[in-house]
């Protein structure tokens, strides 16, 4: 009857883990997720659709106007002659037309204007991308120290309690159990704040995917193989990949047009269009032709615009060459932090962890039977946790770094390890 029973609840523990397994998510469809329901993409959505509104505008003539007279007009001589009376109306219609080359200018500014948008749209799918992919193995490596703080805390736990059940003879016995004691909770803490810490990741991860705060998440997550790379071929990818640097490329030749439209509007702009007017008073007096209004440009050159936007482009210039320098920067960063963070995952990958977690155990079943001291065994449990914290501080370094490089320079540098 027993062994039945004990069969039964393996299998049904067996069955649990497979479900819990089958509901996990994968960084990878977290990230799918969030592209299609993150609400803040609707901003620059928005953006792309405002800008291409400018463009229609920009390519869009002005209205005509009409101008139209209705009154009374009446006529006498000075000598006292024959006067008279009767109506008068008089219509006007006038096009304006714009000096040849404004309305390309204009459209031109308003097409760079989707233009960044796009770009900002882009680099945001990016960056979203990039931080769920993150949230998403620092909920799976939460998850993994939480595991491995609970095992050494019921651990020590059951040592307390055996502790607590033998009795005490001497100092040294009474010390040991107090520091069991302390450790143990100290161990409660760490485990409360890995606990905490898994909700809190859990908590972003699911608005930035469209979902509740609170609602329940697993990470199914493999290891992850990172290239190696070079900071020359990297700077020259950036060169044209970089959003930063494509938005500045765009912004400055935005400029260039807006320098050209200031000097383009130094030329007033005519209107053109037919009149009609009738007098009937003394004589019936109609009136037909076709009229040209133009301003005279005597007192306003646009020198003062001009100058404005000579002004502009140098600061879009300035601008242009401090993002390059900045991407270069960051990317130089970023492979020192990449670098140094896969040599360290490579020296945890080669047994290192699981033979801590063998040397725990092995510790907790010596220190029972007296064969080792009481500062081995807390040092190794200590250790371990740490170990736990540092391979998983170190891939979550190296993954950033790694993503902050695909951003900047459009090249993948880190993909997930198959499992065999």
């Amino acid at each position: 009857m027993s062994i039945h029973i004990q069969t039964k609840s393996f299998t049904a523990s067996a069955i649990l883990l497979v479900y819990a397994s089958a509901l996990a998510e994968t960084p990878e469809a977290l990230v799918k997720r969030a592209l299609q329901q993150n609400p803040e993409l609707n901003f620059f959505v928005a953006e792309i659709a405002a800008a291409k509104g400018a463009v229609r505008t920009a390519d869009t003539l002005r209205n005509p106007e009409l101008s139209s007279e209705l009154g009374y007009k009446n006529s006498r001589e000075n000598s006292g002659g024959a006067s008279g009376d009767g109506a008068i109306l008089a219509l006007s219609f006038s096009q304006s037309l714009e000096y040849p080359g404004r309305i390309v200018l204009r459209k031109a500014i308003a097409n760079h204007d989707r233009v960044v948008a796009e770009l900002h749209l882009q680099q945001f799918r990016l960056t979203l991308a990039a931080r769920v992919r993150s949230l998403a193995y620092a909920l799976s490596g939460a998850d993994e120290r939480t595991k491995a703080v609970q095992e050494v805390t019921v651990r020590t736990q059951a040592l307390n309690d055996v502790l607590k059940q033998r009795p005490v003879a001497g100092v040294a016995p009474q010390l040991e159990a107090q520091i069991i004691n302390a450790n143990l909770l100290t161990f409660q803490r760490q485990e409360r704040e890995s606990t905490l810490a898994k909700k809190t990741i859990a908590a972003e991860l699911n608005q930035l995917c469209g979902r509740s705060a609170d609602a329940n998440l697993t990470v199914n997550a493999n290891p992850i193989v990172f290239t190696r790379v070079s900071v020359r071929g990297l700077v020259e990818a950036a060169r044209s990949n970089s959003f930063d640097i494509r938005i500045r490329q765009a912004e400055l030749a935005q400029q260039g047009f807006k320098v050209a439209l200031s000097k383009n509007e130094r030329f007033p702009a005519i209107a053109v269009g037919p009149f009609y007017s009738l007098e009937n008073s003394i004589d019936r007096e109609q009136r037909a032709g076709l009229g040209i209004s133009v301003p005279l440009p005597l007192w306003d050159r646009n020198l003062g615009n001009i100058a404005s936007s000579k002004a502009r482009q140098q600061q879009a210039e300035a601008s242009l060459a401090m993002a390059a320098r900045e991407v270069e920067r960051r990317i130089t960063q970023a492979v020192a932090t990449l670098d140094a963070k896969r040599a360290e995952i490579e020296a945890w990958k080669t047994g290192a962890l699981a033979k801590l977690r063998e040397a725990s155990e092995l510790a907790d079943r010596n220190y029972r039977l007296g064969a080792v001291p009481l500062t081995t065994y807390v040092e190794i449990q200590k250790q371990y946790l740490e170990a736990i914290s540092a391979f998983n501080d170190a891939q979550k370094e190296a993954l950033e770094a790694a993503q902050a490089l695909e951003i900047l320079t459009g090249q993948k540098l880190c993909r997930e390890e198959q499992q065999r």
